[in-house]
């Protein structure tokens, strides 16, 4: 089932004249939702000296899913994220993120991803691209992600889940600073792999 528009650089005449049909399962998702930031998480890895992986999470975290069964392109996500609220486990290592050597959380308490087009990839697997901000920089990213399906919690809420991944270089983003290795190598990666699970809950109709 497609959330999103599927890409296609093969339309026919066909397809132009004979209407596509809806699935009335898709159309049923139609509608605003709010990302459940306790039952979601937006995380990342970097390699630690050139050896190991650090992982870390941000745990303030909202955004909102808008999403169109009808015309699954115009589909939408919005997400803003708290910098002071990262945690990857050492007090000391979270303080000297959120300093000006990285986020600079004080000047720049928040990141920002807006959506620009969705598509669907293929079966359960899709892919969102939109601005991610950062520091004020503000650069293109796509997202790839899997549709896990619906399902009505014990509580009424109607939801849907994604899990998702991405790669960026944070140099992209000004977050620059680095410690040479005696060894050769530097302590942390350019490279940092993003990660999204979330569950969003549709919004009620007013």
């Amino acid at each position: 089932m497609g959330l999103f528009g599927r890409s296609n650089d093969t339309a026919t005449t066909t397809a132009t004249t004979s209407p596509t049909a809806v699935d009335p399962a898709l159309a049923a998702l139609t509608g605003e939702y709010t990302i459940d930031a306790s039952h979601s998480s937006i995380g990342f890895t970097a390699r630690h000296a050139m050896v190991t992986n650090v992982r870390g999470s941000f745990t303030d975290h909202e955004g909102t899913l808008k999403l169109d069964g009808t015309n699954p392109a115009a589909s939408e996500a919005s997400i803003t994220v708290r910098i002071a609220s990262i945690d990857t486990g050492a007090a000391d290592r979270d303080n000297h993120l959120r300093s000006a050597d990285f986020f600079d959380a004080q000047t720049y308490p928040e990141m920002t991803f807006r959506s620009t087009k969705a598509e669907q990839l293929g079966g359960a697997d899709y892919r969102i691209t939109g601005d991610l901000t950062i520091k004020d920089v503000t650069k293109p990213l796509s997202i790839d992600l899997e549709f896990n399906g619906t399902a009505t919690d014990p509580f009424g809420n109607d939801r849907v889940g994604f899990e998702g991944s991405a790669t960026i270089l944070r140099s992209d983003w000004g977050l620059t600073w680095n410690a040479a290795l005696e060894a050769g190598g530097v302590l942390v990666s350019d490279k940092i792999k993003l990660n999204f699970d979330i569950s969003a809950i549709r919004n009620a109709q007013a």
